[in-house]
């Protein structure tokens, strides 16, 4: 097994009202749950292939309640990157070379597809925007608590970035087309976080 690790920021927009249950393996508010999940390297390596300011996505659909599986799955990594960085972000992101995401594995009952993107990611005191070609795009707006500071919740149990605090924000914008799963719509559930992953 390579080593590897990965840090920076994710991003996710989902069809559920804010915040989306399903991070606590509640019943998602529209009866599925369609999420756009964005994340940005800052730093990374896998073996001596360096992954830094390199992009991947992934486009995942719960027909009901996410603890019960029967994801559908789609992969989108950075265009930019050269062979082996686009098998190393294969590996990392589709869960294949270990580390967190393949504790999602026996959720998933169906990957849809893998391929390269142009995908951009801008994110900024809980606001973020993303964009996926042939996907779609996303942005949102943090939440503004008491005092005007920051939502989060942390320790949730389906957590994409564990051991972190993720800002609660709401979609300014989900627009999403690809592999006969489509949304559009505005003001629903959106988080952001940094991010660590390693095998």
């Amino acid at each position: 097994m390579a080593s590897w690790n990965v840090q920076g920021t994710y991003v996710e927009s989902c069809n559920c009202e804010a915040v989306c249950p399903c991070i606590f393996f509640s019943p998602p508010t529209e009866g599925s749950c369609t999420v756009m999940i964005g994340w940005h390297i800052d730093q990374g390596s896998f073996d001596d292939t360096l992954l830094d300011g390199l992009n991947a996505a992934l486009l995942a659909h719960s027909p009901g309640h996410m603890k019960d599986g029967d994801w559908q799955v789609a992969l989108y990594v950075d265009e930019r990157a050269d062979e082996a960085q686009s098998q190393a972000l294969m590996g990392i992101f589709s869960g294949q070379a270990g580390g967190h995401i393949a504790n999602l594995g026996p959720l998933i009952g169906e990957v849809l597809g893998a391929r390269p993107a142009a995908i951009n990611l801008d994110a900024s005191g809980g606001d973020f925007l993303l964009s996926v070609e042939g996907l779609g795009s996303t942005e949102a707006s943090a939440i503004e608590g008491q005092g005007g500071g920051a939502v989060t919740v942390e320790g949730h149990p389906l957590a994409i970035s564990p051991g972190y605090a993720a800002r609660v924000a709401r979609s300014g914008r989900l627009e999403l087309e690809d592999h006969g799963l489509s949304l559009n719509m505005v003001g629903k559930a959106a988080m952001s976080a940094p991010f660590s992953y390693s095998s």
